[in-house]
């Protein structure tokens, strides 16, 4: 009977000494430290007053100053976007900003440039082409793909090998695509 209690001691300070050593066993039994997760802690601002007092609340239904409507939107889509912006910074400029972009030539500048410069990028495409297609002859001026008819063009071959004449000899037969 002694012996059946030392055995069951030990096997239990063994388990004990074991489960201490595991992590998740620690954790269940509370022996391990909780600390925060840095990544998790969450800051939050302290509430303040908006800086302009006389900002009102919005009204139900009634539209919103910051979005266009989507007549606006699709104008400027379509046509691009105004830089209203332009206006209120040309007025806002020093005597010193003015000076230097007159002398610096900017007040000349060609409001259509953007259209010439598109222009000459259509004319010079041509000469960008790669290096391979220009020697080679590939390109814009090449026929479309056509589907060749098969079973005529076995006709033809076999009627070519039995007359003793070139596979190549004679039209090629295509099927109409329209």
């Amino acid at each position: 009977m002694m012996k059946k209690t030392t055995i069951l001691f030990v096997a239990l300070c063994a388990g004990s000494f074991a489960l201490t050593g595991c992590s998740g066993a620690k954790k269940q039994l509370g022996l391990e430290k909780q600390v925060p997760d840095e990544f998790a802690v969450v800051k939050r601002a302290p509430l303040s007053l908006p800086p302009n007092y006389a900002l009102r609340p919005p009204q139900p239904g009634a539209p919103r100053p910051q979005e266009q409507s989507t007549n606006e939107v699709a104008r400027q889509t379509v046509f691009g976007a105004e830089e209203p912006q332009a206006a209120t910074t040309a007025a806002a400029q020093t005597n010193s900003e003015t000076l230097l972009l007159q002398q610096a030539g900017a007040r000349g500048a060609d409001p259509a440039i953007r259209t010439k410069i598109d222009q000459e990028a259509d004319i010079q495409a041509e000469d960008n082409r790669p290096v391979a297609e220009k020697l080679l002859g590939l390109g814009n001026d090449q026929e479309p793909a056509r589907v060749v008819n098969a079973k005529e063009e076995a006709a033809r071959i076999r009627n070519n090998m039995e007359t003793g004449q070139p596979v190549t000899e004679g039209e090629t037969p295509y099927v109409d695509q329209q």
